[in-house]
């Protein structure tokens, strides 16, 4: 019997997007207006607030390519065992990889995300 290949259905596909949009759009936030602006850099500089802490945070992620990692990471487990938790965080992770300058691991695991629509899914009704 063959299994079907891994496909969200209508809602898991709507809260997918959701998320995902949810996830680029705060990646895109937090670059554009905390970033790459230098008067914020500046105004952070001996201030310790929610805006600073975030800001020193993602630039320590970045640096050190976590956007990228867990993209990959998650993205290799979805390859091998699909589930619809483990697609979300892997393209989650890869939208942030993507506008984080972690291009390059960001986009294998959009590469394996696209080839984990060819895997058997064990979740599929027949």
């Amino acid at each position: 019997m063959a299994r079907r290949s891994f496909l969200p259905g209508a809602r898991a596909a709507n809260v997918i997007i959701a998320l995902g949009a949810f996830a680029l759009g705060w990646a895109i936030y937090v670059r554009y207006a905390l970033l790459e602006q230098s008067a914020v850099g500046l105004a952070c500089r001996g201030v310790e607030t929610a805006t600073c802490e975030t800001r020193a945070l993602v630039i320590t992620l970045f640096g050190q390519s976590i956007f990228g990692i867990v993209a990959v990471a998650t993205a290799a487990l979805q390859v091998l065992r699909p589930s619809l938790v483990l697609f979300t965080l892997a393209l989650m992770a890869t939208g942030m990889g993507l506008v984080f300058y972690n291009n390059n691991l960001a986009g294998l695991a959009g590469g394996l995300l696209l080839i984990s629509f060819a895997r058997p899914w064990r979740g599929a009704t027949e």
